[in-house]
């Protein structure tokens, strides 16, 4: 069975920059997972600066909704696999399939079945939504909570649980 490293925090709290040190920790080739779509010019810049931080020894699955399809062959011969990040997957989640959390469930049961296969540690990273304001919408607050749900879930398989807060690293178990 291979570990499961869930990483959250709030937005620049440093979760990803420690997640990925965390992965390379391991010696060989890494795996990044990155679910985000480019969508306009400044989600553009922000895929490239995430890009400009990882070295020749990350290959890259970009995968916007399929991952416990595509994991399995994407980590062959990888010493570490990092998902960056939750949060995003579950946004393109929740528009394809709409309202209904059922599906989207569905599929992080599926990826927590296939972490189980992996032959090296995935480090999710995801943001901690339930710190901040409650959304003035509907959507948002929907979306809120399924976020909670799926880290709750995420934490509760993990082997290792960190919170980032202002770049320190705080181990929850």
């Amino acid at each position: 069975m291979s570990r499961l490293i869930y990483v959250t925090g709030g937005a620049r709290s440093g979760k990803s920059d420690y997640a990925q040190q965390l992965a390379e920790q391991q010696p060989g080739e890494l795996l990044y997972i990155a679910p985000a779509e480019v969508l306009d010019a400044e989600m553009a810049e922000r895929i490239e600066l995430h890009r400009q931080a990882r070295d020749a020894r990350w290959a890259l699955l970009e995968e916007p909704r399929q991952l416990a399809e595509m994991l399995p062959a994407a980590a062959q011969g990888k010493a570490a696999l990092l998902l960056d990040c939750v949060t995003i997957w579950l946004s393109n989640l929740y528009f394809h399939y709409g309202e209904d959390h059922g599906p989207v469930l569905t599929d992080v049961e599926d990826l927590l079945r296939v972490v189980t296969e992996l032959p090296a540690p995935l480090y999710l990273v995801s943001n901690e939504l339930g710190s901040g304001v409650v959304p003035e919408n509907r959507m948002a607050r929907h979306f809120r909570d399924l976020a909670g749900k799926v880290n709750q879930q995420l934490a509760a398989a993990a082997d290792e649980a960190w919170l980032v807060v202002s770049g320190l690293p705080v181990r929850l178990k």
